[in-house]
């Protein structure tokens, strides 16, 4: 019975080989940790605002985006496989990002009106930004993440401070 669980134990063992040393264990800690952090950060600014994919959304899709691609450095993928892998990943979010655009016709005019594009983009611009972290490209994740932050919560601002005011139909307009 002893040589039994002697199997197990070092067949569970073996199982947890693919990571060989602290140094590796630290890196995968990090890398998961710093696409949490800023899927987290984009989600936080869409939940902020009643968007649907918020928090636990953005976090899923960052930190799954690194898992696809370190799972394939660390098997050793080539440049070309590791492309591929990421093609994979862009196609897939960009399907998920797909379900939250809904084409409304709720506009006063009656028109169809599309909504969830932004949050659509996020979710793709997020998956972009955990690719990065998972390729160790942890500055180019933090950049990106701090641009598309800044971009969703300073932008809308800006827009609705210069946007031209449309005349009402039921006011003259000077010609």
């Amino acid at each position: 019975m002893q040589d039994w669980w002697q199997q197990v134990a070092h067949t569970a063992v073996a199982e947890f080989s693919d990571v060989p040393d602290p140094a590796q264990a630290t890196r995968i800690v990090m890398r998961l940790c710093l696409a949490a952090l800023l899927g987290a950060l984009l989600g936080w600014e869409r939940e902020a605002i009643g968007k649907a994919a918020g928090v636990r959304t953005h976090m899923l899709v960052c930190m799954g985006s690194a898992m696809f691609v370190m799972i394939a450095l660390q098997t050793g993928a080539q440049a070309n496989e590791a492309s591929r892998v990421m093609q994979g990943v862009i196609a897939g979010v960009g399907f998920l990002g797909a379900g939250t655009i809904l084409k409304e016709n709720t506009s006063a005019q009656g028109l169809p009106q599309v909504k969830g594009l932004t949050t659509a983009a996020g979710i793709w611009l997020t998956a972009a930004i955990g690719v990065a972290a998972g390729m160790g490209e942890e500055a180019t994740a933090v950049l990106s993440a701090l641009l598309a932050y800044g971009i969703l919560r300073l932008v809308p601002a800006l827009v609705s401070r210069t946007e031209v005011k449309q005349a009402s139909p039921h006011q003259p307009t000077r010609d």
